[in-house]
């Protein structure tokens, strides 16, 4: 993890704890419903369909205001995906690249060794275009802070109606989960809001907990070889 990374998940992880304690000190304590996650657990691995499945979600609904900076391309084939496959899903971007002979910079076809594009040139590109917040990348996100993967899952199907009495500001989406219920990113999941590719009916609760597996397997894709690394160890050991 580098350090710009770093600091951002570190941030990520105070706001939301603060957050957290904020709302509970007001008498509203969050409540997270523990999920069941096959990357649970000293032997759990990663449900491929999902990850696929998470990550058409990602690319069709996340990916317009969020990033995915520390993903390349070529990392899709750990989720089963062909060698032609990930190049077919690299070429669908535009690269900036460059620059030429005449030092100007231009945009290619994507590669395998290449990274997700972000969706803004940058942080100041962002913020403009969310009502001046800053859309957090997504690698990281779920290694912000243990059992993170409950939360994002939360978050994704916690957007109810406004309680009576309750005011939200201008630009704020109401949601259950979220510490102290405003929240700036509007619903993003809704039923039926994609097509999966594989004919899995697509309900709020199964596209959250989709893309929740996809970025927990973006957060740290060498989970599946760390496990079997500690599980030889273990065995050694005994």
């Amino acid at each position: 993890m580098g350090m710009k990374s770093l600091i951002a998940a570190t941030a990520l992880f105070t706001a939301l704890s603060m957050g957290g304690q904020a709302a509970h000190a007001a008498g509203d304590p969050i409540h997270l419903e523990k999920q069941d996650w096959s990357f649970s657990g000293l032997f759990g691995t990663f449900d491929r369909a999902a990850t696929q499945r998470g990550l058409q979600v990602y690319r069709e609904v996340c990916a317009t205001c969020h990033s995915l900076n520390y993903i390349s391309f070529r990392n899709l084939a750990d989720l089963g995906y062909s060698e032609g496959e990930v190049k077919a899903i690299a070429a669908e971007y535009d690269v900036v690249d460059g620059p030429n002979d005449e030092g100007e910079m231009f945009t290619r076809p994507g590669t395998p060794a290449d990274r997700f594009v972000a969706p803004f040139a940058n942080d100041n590109a962002a913020r403009a275009s969310n009502g001046g917040a800053l859309p957090p990348d997504l690698s990281l996100i779920v290694e912000a802070r243990a059992g993170f993967e409950d939360y994002i899952y939360g978050v994704l199907i916690g957007y109810v109606e406004t309680p009576e009495g309750v005011t939200i500001a201008e630009g704020m989406s109401y949601n259950k989960v979220f510490p102290g219920h405003q929240i700036a990113m509007a619903q993003p999941l809704y039923e039926d809001g994609v097509t999966y590719a594989d004919g899995t009916t697509a309900s709020v609760e199964q596209m959250a907990k989709d893309v929740t597996t996809f970025l927990a397997w973006a957060s740290e894709p060498n989970l599946e070889a760390r496990k079997r690394t500690g599980v030889a160890v273990i065995l050694f050991l005994i």
